[in-house]
């Protein structure tokens, strides 16, 4: 977590030096504008300033949560195996057909809103169809509990 901390701080100051070079030689390069801040292309710079605050969000942000959790993950530990930082996430059914069932319903649905609006609520339907099949596979069949 150390180790993302520094990195985002060092993306935000790169960003924050490109947007100074990127403004400096927009300057520069427009030397026929009556006034300074007609030289300056304004969507580039903002752009690289506003990721500059992004990054330094993030890194502000990831710095206090590491504070928080009061000790180092296991990836921030020299000794650690990678069986130290892989928790349990959960019981996933390999077998299972409703998420390509989920993923049509949703290109159905993008298709319906880019194409004709009637297809949107068949694709609405197929996908609740295909989120109430995925919650409830293991209620019926070979696999209930």
């Amino acid at each position: 977590m150390r180790t993302n901390v520094g990195l985002w701080w060092l993306l935000s100051g790169f960003f924050l030096l490109m947007a100074v070079v990127y403004s400096t030689w927009s300057i520069i390069a427009h030397p026929d504008a009556p006034e300074w801040y007609h030289r300056i292309e304004w969507v580039g710079s903002v752009a690289l300033l506003f990721t500059s605050f992004m990054g330094a969000l993030i890194a502000f942000y990831i710095g206090r949560v590491h504070r928080a959790q009061r000790g180092e993950l296991p990836e921030d530990v020299l000794t650690a195996d990678i069986d130290d930082g892989d928790p349990e996430l959960g019981e996933f059914s390999p077998w299972s057909w409703w998420p390509i069932v989920l993923a049509f319903a949703a290109a159905l649905g993008i298709l319906g809103l880019a194409v004709g609006v009637w297809l949107f609520p068949i694709g609405l339907a197929v996908f609740v169809v295909a989120i109430v099949g995925w919650v409830y596979e293991y209620y019926r069949g070979h696999f209930a509990r």
